[in-house]
């Protein structure tokens, strides 16, 4: 009996432990896509995107950053110097 539970407990830390690698490499992606948005555009693009919309797809990402800190804090490490450049850069920071 005992080794059936057990058993369970790991395969369920295993499942859990993949989805939380899953959420990582996710994650990872989409900062990298916004750091990519960012060094790719010049300034006018940036001011200009600035001022349209959030589509159906960056609000999603910016609902979930907001109810989990810990993805949060890790998309933000991530993007926080090349972004933050960058709009120094264009003037949209002082």
């Amino acid at each position: 009996m005992n080794v059936s539970i057990r058993t369970v407990t790991f395969v369920a830390a295993l499942v859990v432990a993949g989805a939380v690698a899953a959420q990582g490499m996710i994650l990872d992606m989409v900062a990298n896509k916004v750091i990519g948005k960012y060094q790719s555009a010049t300034c006018e693009q940036l001011w200009a995107q600035k001022q349209q919309p959030k589509s159906a797809e960056e609000q999603k990402a910016v609902d979930f950053l907001r109810n989990d800190a810990q993805a949060r804090t890790a998309f933000i490490d991530k993007i926080a110097a090349p972004v933050a450049n960058k709009m120094f850069e264009c003037g949209m920071i002082p």
